[in-house]
């Protein structure tokens, strides 16, 4: 099988992209990976993110399987956030994402630091 035929509409690739890709599903599944938290409590890890961006991709990674929300009966209500058993199996790739953006940060690092 060639690559262009491997690759064409409905690629694997593409289709992990389209459930994981973006600015921040990535960085709300290593979180979660890590501990279940609550929205506010991401909201504070990742301080870039807007409410309502946050919101999205939550929703969007729920539809998706990759998580899952629970809702406690109280009031005020607390929602928390967790990954599903499908979500978990993302840990390897979540993992590799990590240690790569460690060594890219190390390189262009001593990159920068060169043209000092």
């Amino acid at each position: 099988m060639n690559e262009r035929t491997y690759c064409d509409f409905g690629c694997p690739v593409e289709a992990t992209l389209d459930v994981i890709g973006g600015k921040w599903k990535c960085v709300i599944l290593f979180h979660l990976l890590i501990a279940t938290r609550r929205f506010n409590e991401l909201r504070r890890l990742m301080p870039g993110v807007t409410q309502r961006m946050l919101t999205r991709q939550l929703r969007e990674l729920e539809a998706d399987k990759i998580i899952k929300r629970k809702v406690y009966p109280e009031v005020p209500p607390k929602v928390e956030y967790s990954l599903t058993e499908f979500g978990e199996t993302l840990e390897p790739i979540l993992i590799m994402l990590q240690k790569w953006g460690f060594e890219y940060l190390e390189i262009i690092s001593d990159i920068r630091n060169q043209r000092a």
